[in-house]
């Protein structure tokens, strides 16, 4: 079989864009609706999209322009998958957790009853926090910095994937006549002590369907780079081009071989916005009844969050994006996207504000399924991506319009798979099975 593309579905509440919960036809409650997300399930599963992946942030935002944003009241990511885990069969099932603002045993335990929960559905996108908010939740004056974030980042990993061998495949033997419940020659204890952690082990749960959880990961800084190219089996990405895309694939890809990797090993997902019409002035007047429903308050506010948690409110709104000093609480590589972006364009803070608010800095496309398809299968094709992680819009008609008509059209093409190929989200993915290290 020839190469195909992968696909996430990007999940947030009422939709990608900033104002979207605004539209008749979104359910302004999408956050803590359950019935909601079962059906954006099953419109991806129906669609044979890879995974659903669902993003988090332990800290509402409550600045006075939050309370005209549909982003303060969302389901806990790990609670929700394992809800749908119940009511899909197929779908890879990846939540966020923060390695900020948790233990790692906390993690290694949920993922792993995830995985068991959903037959081998589990992945964890492994994110250092990007919101400077959640240290006051966590009795920090402020948050972490970046550099000690990643440090911090990398033995979270460490002691996760670690636990996660506390027992070989077939420690549990479970067998009624002789009285032996597990073997303890296939038990093994972690005994990690480091820099940030010390941690005993073992896990309380048995090695996952999947061995392990798949890791995902979402940095694109220098220090985010590596990290994923010692650690990430996924990487989401935000980038705005075919050459910018094109640099960061290979970038990525060539920092494997000295962690013993193959190419094949990691695969590279950049988000891409989508607003698919019947014609392309259809799907243009689509997006721009979005458009129109954001408040330049309201996008400026999104902005400064994106940048690297500015408040940007001080500012003229007609006037040009002040110079910001490098963030050390949020996402430099999305500060560095967006600023280039305003320099590029010669973007007011409004401006730019508005531009940003259905992709928050991903490619973005407007068109019909066919001018849609030919941009992604650009970019498979030209080692740009391996696939791509779908932001539209609004939900859930937003995903129903590509399920419906891009989907069919990269399955004409032979470029998105028909049926799914395997039981696990790995298996979906063409990743490997990781063998337990102790053995």
């Amino acid at each position: 079989m020839s190469r195909q593309l992968k696909l996430g579905a990007f999940l947030m509440a009422t939709g990608h864009h900033v104002a979207a919960w605004r539209h008749p036809d979104v359910p302004a409650n999408a956050g803590l609706d359950f019935a909601h997300y079962k059906r954006l399930a099953q419109i991806a599963e129906a669609a044979k999209f890879d995974a659903l992946f669902v993003a988090d942030s332990v800290a509402a935002p409550t600045q006075d322009i939050a309370s005209r944003m549909a982003r303060s009241d969302h389901f806990e990511p790990l609670t929700l998958l394992s809800a749908l885990s119940a009511v899909t069969e197929h779908i890879g099932l990846i939540a966020t957790a923060t390695t900020s603002y948790n233990e790692p045993y906390h993690v290694a335990r949920k993922f792993a009853s995830l995985d068991h929960l959903s037959g081998g559905r589990a992945g964890w996108n492994l994110v250092t926090s990007d919101n400077a908010a959640e240290a006051l939740n966590f009795g920090r004056d402020e948050h972490i910095g970046h550099a000690e974030r990643y440090s911090r980042a990398r033995e979270f990993h460490q002691v996760v994937t670690g636990l996660w061998d506390s027992w070989e495949d077939d420690a549990f033997a479970r067998d009624k006549a002789s009285g032996a419940y597990y073997d303890p020659s296939k038990l093994h204890v972690l005994d990690h002590v480091g820099e940030h952690f010390r941690v005993k082990g073992p896990l309380n749960v048995a090695r996952s369907p999947q061995g392990q959880p798949v890791i995902v990961q979402a940095g694109s800084s220098e220090t985010g780079r590596e990290l994923a190219a010692q650690t990430a089996e996924v990487v989401f990405t935000a980038q705005t081009s075919l050459a910018g895309a094109q640099a960061f694939y290979a970038d990525l890809k060539g920092r494997l071989p000295k962690y013993g990797r193959s190419a094949a090993s990691l695969k590279i997902m950049p988000g891409v916005f989508v607003v698919v019409g019947g014609t392309e002035a259809a799907a243009q007047e689509k997006y721009e009844t979005f458009q129109q429903l954001v408040e330049p308050e309201v996008g400026v506010a999104l902005l400064g969050r994106m940048l690297g948690n500015f408040d940007l409110s001080k500012y003229p709104l007609h006037g040009p994006l002040p110079e910001l000093p490098l963030t050390d609480s949020g996402q430099q590589s999305r500060q560095k996207l967006l600023t280039e972006l305003a320099g590029r364009e010669n973007l007011s803070l409004a401006e730019l504000g508005r531009k940003i608010a259905g992709g928050r800095g991903h490619y973005s496309l407007v068109g019909t399924p066919e001018q849609i398809a030919d941009r992604l299968q650009e970019w498979f094709e030209q080692g740009a991506a391996d696939g791509f992680n779908v932001l539209v819009p609004h939900l859930p008609g937003g995903l129903e319009d590509f399920a419906n008509g891009v989907v069919p059209e990269l399955q004409r093409r032979g470029l998105f798979r028909t049926e799914y190929e395997g039981r696990t989200l790995r298996e979906n993915l063409g990743l490997g099975r990781p063998a337990n290290r102790f053995v």
